[in-house]
């Protein structure tokens, strides 16, 4: 796999003029969604703001969700214990919630009223926010790890890579670990997506060009 370097301006402005230019592959619902995987370390709220904000200069509506705020309940988490990777792998996160309330109101019949976030970790409880509605013509920007191998209905999949060591190094809770393991031996998220976008120095990343 051959990358080249790229600042994250630039690489946000080729990928919105990208999007600018696709179609729903859904069968003809007015809404886009596009993923920016990647794990806790390479940060993938940030380049996701830059996408909604390079999309929002071309008169796009845009709304940015991250799958942090769809963790199932404590009691739920840590069924197996606290540092468990394999529940952190497919426990943590609440899929049923984001087909329900995130890709279903974005379905060609929905009503493009989508659900922001649902559980605060913290205080373990329904964070109850409103639904914000994504008008036609507007995209979704999803990030947060493991986002492929779901069959989500994305327009356009970019994953941040990190290296092994990269990843070790910048991973504040080593427990995870082996589930970026398993996500790569089960997933291999990098011949998934449509963009990689190599992100060992956050300062300088580098991609495989435009999808």
């Amino acid at each position: 796999m051959k990358f080249e370097p790229i600042t994250w301006e630039r690489l946000t402005d080729a990928l919105a003029a990208h999007v600018d230019g696709l179609t729903p592959a859904d069968g003809g619902g007015p809404w886009l969604k596009v993923a920016v995987d990647g794990a806790p370390a390479a940060r993938p709220a940030e380049p996701a703001a830059l996408l909604a904000q390079a999309l929002r200069l071309r008169g796009r509506a845009v709304m940015t969700v991250g799958t942090e705020g769809f963790l199932r309940p404590a009691s739920l988490r840590y069924e197996y214990g606290k540092e468990d990777p394999d529940s952190f792998y497919s426990g943590w996160f609440d899929t049923g919630a984001l087909w329900r309330e995130v890709f279903g109101p974005l379905e060609p019949e929905g009503d493009g009223r989508v659900l922001p976030d649902l559980w605060d970790p913290v205080a373990d409880r329904a964070t109850r926010s409103p639904y914000r509605t994504l008008a036609p013509g507007g995209v979704l920007v999803l990030h947060g790890p493991f986002l492929l191998g779901h069959w989500f209905p994305f327009d356009l999949t970019v994953h941040l890579r990190l290296s092994p060591g990269a990843l070790a190094r910048r991973t504040e809770r080593s427990w995870t670990l082996p589930a970026f393991e398993r996500y790569e031996a089960e997933v291999a998220p990098a011949d998934t997506a449509d963009v990689v976008v190599r992100a060992d120095d956050p300062r300088h990343p580098a991609w495989t060009g435009p999808p």
